[in-house]
Parts: structure tokens; C-alpha cells; sequence
């Protein structure tokens, strides 16, 4: 599959309305944001942050009339959909994100809850017009991030890392700096093999030739 053309470096956040504590690191990554957009009651975990979005957008049913009307006084941009739609609130944002040519797009708030949209959310990493842009998860002390050629792991050494193919084999995987090396090796959507790698020195990198491979870095060492 071709790769989409990306001009220039434009960051985006998006932030959603799963049912958890917000990560610590939103302040942080949002000030260096690009554009920050609010998937429906995501506007809220902003609130709490002190940060205003962009854009908010969805059927908006998770929050107050007094709310949005407060965030249209700010100037926020309102995108509200009908609730019987074809997409989640967290898809719509993304393909505004995509509109937006956003070469970076950085989750937050979209796992936990309930299980169909945390699945759903990770199927959606897999849209097509994300190739050729980096999109992160954060979320509860790791980051998630989609692999279709190349990634260099954040680190530091003993950070806990696995690779979860998405689609029925990932194949080419090579490896530098973990602990249980690959080369040239394949994983199986259905098998465990890729869980709880370790870093074991820096630069450490994944390499994928073919197929799409879901990376997960923990921010603290696991037993």
C-alpha cells in the first residue's frame, strides 16, 4: 500500500471521553501541539487540564448545553453530528485530524471503558489515510503506536515493550536493543510470542517489512 503524502510537521491532539484518569503527560505534549481537538466529552478532560481545544466535535451528548455554549464563547470550532451516525466521535476527529494534514496525532483518554470501543480504537489505527503519519496512544503509563515500517523505542534500558501483530502475520521483523532479539522473524495475530520484551541498551528500534505491527512501550518495568 502506497504511503500518504505528508507536507511539513503538524501536530495533533486529540483527546476523548474513555472513562479514565487523564494521562500525565497531556499538559506537556499539548503545549507543543499544533491544533488540539476534543472528541465529544473529551472537552471535559481538557477542562480539567486548563486547556482549550480547537475543535470540538461529535453528537455531543456527553456534555452540558452550558458547556458547549462555553466553549463557543472561547471561539472553539463546533463540528456536532447527529447521534445515529456511521462513526464514533473518536473517528470523526481523526479524519479531521487527516483533513487538517496532520503529520503527528497524539490519543488521549480513548482506552478503557468499555471493551467495543477499546478494540474499535485500535482498529482504527489501521485506516488507511493514517500511512505515512505517526499516531501515539497514551494511556495509563504507555504509549501505543502503530508500525508498518520502522519505529526507534523511546526507552530508557529495562522499559518493558511488546509487539501485538494487528494483522494475521507481521512479517520482517528485526529488532536492535531488546532483549529476546528478532530477525527477519514473523508474528502471528493469534500468538503470544511478541508480549513483554525488555530494552536492554539504546538505540533500540523495530523494523517491519510487511504488515501492520501494534508497539506498546511501559513507562515503568514490569515483573
Amino acid at each position: 500500500m502506497p504511503t500518504i503524502q505528508v507536507y511539513g510537521t503538524v501536530r495533533i491532539v486529540i483527546v476523548a471521553n474513555a472513562p479514565v484518569n487523564v494521562d500525565v503527560r497531556l499538559p506537556q505534549i499539548a503545549a507543543t501541539a499544533d491544533y488540539i481537538i476534543a472528541a465529544d466529552g473529551g472537552a471535559q478532560s481538557l477542562a480539567a487540564a486548563g486547556i482549550v481545544p480547537h475543535l470540538l466535535i461529535g453528537d455531543l451528548d456527553s456534555l452540558s448545553t452550558s458547556h458547549v455554549d462555553w466553549l463557543i464563547a472561547q471561539g472553539v470550532e463546533v463540528q456536532r453530528y447527529a447521534r445515529e451516525k456511521d462513526e464514533t466521535d473518536l473517528e470523526l476527529a481523526l479524519l479531521a485530524a487527516v483533513a487538517r494534514n496532520a503529520s503527528h496525532i497524539d490519543l488521549f483518554c480513548v482506552l478503557g471503558g468499555r471493551w467495543d470501543h477499546t478494540v474499535a480504537t485500535i482498529a482504527m489505527l489501521c485506516l488507511p489515510m493514517l500511512i505515512g503519519r505517526t499516531v501515539r496512544i497514551f494511556a495509563d503509563g504507555q504509549t501505543l503506536a502503530i508500525v508498518r515500517d520502522h519505529i526507534v523505542l523511546d526507552g530508557p534500558i529495562t522499559r518493558t515493550v511488546s509487539l501485538l501483530p494487528l494483522t494475521p502475520t507481521v512479517d520482517g521483523i528485526t529488532t536492535t536493543g531488546l532483549a529476546y532479539p528478532l530477525a527477519h522473524a514473523t508474528l502471528y495475530f493469534e500468538r503470544s510470542r511478541g508480549v513483554s520484551n525488555v530494552v536492554t541498551h539504546m538505540p533500540a528500534s523495530v523494523q517491519v517489512q510487511s504488515g501492520i505491527l501494534l508497539v506498546v512501550q511501559h513507562e515503568n518495568p514490569l515483573d
